[in-house]
């Protein structure tokens, strides 16, 4: 067995827990976070993600039903996986994502649970999905000002965003986090350092996140994408930013740093222009069922099918197993055999 260190380089054969059981792959990577996306749906049409008319979404029958998404998770924890993601789509367009959560809340083996919003309807939700056993919430949100918000979303939502976050954060959902795409704006308008400013004025911790070629379109361009590098410049103009050391990060996407001395962080995922492959500990399930094990995986791994047919938990947790050993040793953005997914973001999950 390959082992990488975290640039994806080969070094020695992996020892300990991937030779043991869990969901390894063939570099040493074991799988204990797996990303659900509940629905393709959403209620934004974001640029970067889907044309301003949407998508044709999933057919209902072909999305998993809740006893299904249920039994599925529940071998992914047999399995290893420790924490559950929510994603879509949006998630809470799901009928019935409370219920979900309580269900999962109380598998045998049951997961710390999270989801990614865009934080449309939490205001509403935000209690019941406390309640029910969601642990926290990270909510997508990549401008403050609204004009800039409404341009990038096609939709003028800004203040149902900000209610959402306010009802997460009193319904104890905590650490919020904001998740932001990070990008060029031509109009000099929408500066990072004032997104982080205000996340730091309501107690809010922000990640970047470079901008990924997932988008409906295929129209991903570099060149509008802001670097960690350049990310850094932008925010240095206002604040000081201290790295953690990297002990501190693990298997997280993010690299954290100090603000202004801290205690305060922000943090910046660098996919593209520093991907983390050889840390990855990720494992996606899609809403009709399918097993993904990257982001930009190009094949899957069919649950659904089996699952109607009458499979057993050990022959799902087999096709589970199969999936991740195919896993490949990065996602190879930047190389000459890089392919975009032909899911766009919304039907992969976050």
């Amino acid at each position: 067995m390959t082992h990488l260190d975290r640039s994806g380089s080969a070094t020695e054969p992996a020892t300990g827990p991937a030779a043991g059981p869990g969901l390894p792959d063939s570099f040493g990577r074991v799988a204990t976070d797996l990303r659900v996306s509940v629905t393709d749906r959403c209620n934004l049409r974001c640029t970067y993600c889907m044309p301003a008319e949407g998508l044709d979404w999933m057919p209902r029958p072909e999305m998993l039903t809740d006893d299904e998404l249920v039994r599925v998770v529940g071998i992914f924890t047999e399995l290893g996986v420790r924490s559950v993601r929510l994603t879509g789509g949006e998630p809470l367009l799901r009928r019935g994502v409370v219920d979900v959560v309580r269900r999962l809340a109380a598998l045998p083996d049951a997961p710390r649970m999270a989801m990614t919003t865009n934080g449309i309807g939490l205001d509403r939700l935000a209690a019941p999905l406390a309640d029910a056993g969601l642990a926290r919430v990270n909510v997508s949100l990549d401008t403050v000002d609204p004009a800039r918000f409404a341009e990038l979303t096609r939709r003028d939502r800004f203040h149902d965003v900000e209610r959402g976050i306010k009802a997460a954060q009193d319904a104890g959902l905590a650490p919020v986090k904001i998740n932001a795409v990070a990008m060029h704006d031509e109009s000099g308008r929408d500066n990072p350092a004032d997104l982080l400013q205000w996340c730091l004025d309501r107690g809010l911790e922000l990640r970047f996140i470079e901008q990924m070629p997932l988008d409906a379109q295929h129209a991903w361009d570099r060149d509008r994408m802001l670097t960690s590098a350049q990310l850094h410049e932008r925010l240095g103009e206002r604040f000081t930013l201290t790295p953690l050391p990297d002990e501190a990060r693990g298997s997280a996407p993010a690299e954290l740093f100090l603000v202004d001395g801290g205690p305060a962080t922000v943090g910046v995922i660098a996919s593209v222009t520093a991907p983390f492959c050889a840390a990855c500990d990720r494992v996606r399930l899609t809403a009709d069922g399918q097993v993904r094990n990257c982001l930009f995986a190009r094949d899957e791994g069919d649950l659904r099918t089996p699952l109607r047919d009458g499979a057993s938990d050990e022959e799902l947790a087999a096709v589970i197993r199969g999936t991740m050993l195919a896993k490949r040793r990065g996602h190879g953005i930047g190389e000459p055999t890089f392919r975009q997914p032909d899911r766009p973001m919304s039907s992969i999950g976050g």
